[in-house]
């Protein structure tokens, strides 16, 4: 998928190290901000070798250089089955989860980017829903959520804890 000159790609096991790079740059860029939303132990290394091979891991890139990573999976996730609150429609959906980027390529409006490519890549896939979530204290990411056309729906328990919960409809 293409917009521009930013392309949504799928992840390669020769971009591994990158991308679980760019998920400690986003834990510490979280860190700078004044919360914790990953953990030492999620995402890391583990995690995204894992998103590549169940072809779930996605980069982002811009002028060719990869300049974001984030999983889009579209077989669900069982945290989105109880949620508190009630979600916009019960039809098939793509989940995004672990979207980080370079910081060198903050500011640039990427995440929206990221977003118009995930929307084109269900569409491509005929999947019209897509859901998410965050943490509470993530207020950049819900703001990014809410101009990017996403709901909060209330609230789902993923990795242990309470998040808050978003979906749009394309």
């Amino acid at each position: 998928m293409a917009f521009g000159d930013d392309t949504l790609e799928p992840a390669r096991v020769a971009d591994l190290a990158i991308c679980a790079a760019l998920m400690d740059e986003g834990r510490a860029f979280q860190r700078q901000r004044g919360f914790v939303q990953w953990t030492e132990d999620y995402p890391n290394r583990d995690t995204v070798k894992a998103d590549i091979h169940r072809q779930r891991g996605c980069v982002l890139k811009s002028g060719g250089e990869i300049a974001g990573y984030l999983c889009v999976d579209f077989d669900g996730d069982p945290a989105y089955d109880e949620i508190k609150g009630q979600w916009g429609a019960e039809e098939p959906y793509a989940v995004v989860h672990r979207m980080a980027f370079a910081g060198a390529f903050r500011g640039r409006g990427l995440a929206d980017v990221a977003f118009d490519l995930v929307g084109a890549l269900c569409l491509a896939r005929n999947v019209r829903y897509i859901r998410i979530d965050t943490d509470a204290s993530n207020r950049r990411m819900q703001h990014i959520l809410e101009r990017s056309g996403f709901v909060y729906r209330g609230t789902v328990l993923f990795q242990g804890s309470e998040k808050l919960a978003y979906d749009k409809a394309l």
